[in-house]
């Protein structure tokens, strides 16, 4: 079977120019100034936009206490 329409070595790069990868935009959290991907909550303090998200020090005690629950068992 043969290729009908081929396209040109210029047509085919056209359309692959938009099929480049694009690094991640990071900025610095204005609370506590660890890196963060732009539109999220920062994953050091758990802050968005001023306001806290997630309440990163809970998490971290909840963690602790059920790895500390396992190495009981």
């Amino acid at each position: 079977m043969v290729v009908r329409m081929r396209h040109t070595r210029a047509h085919t790069g056209n359309r692959r120019s938009h099929h480049a990868l694009v690094s991640m935009r990071v900025s610095k959290c204005p609370d506590c100034g660890a890196m963060r991907m732009n539109h999220t909550m920062c994953t050091n303090c758990g802050k968005y936009k001023g306001r806290v998200v997630v309440d990163v020090l809970a998490k971290i005690a909840k963690k602790e206490k059920k790895a500390k629950a396992a190495a009981k068992k």
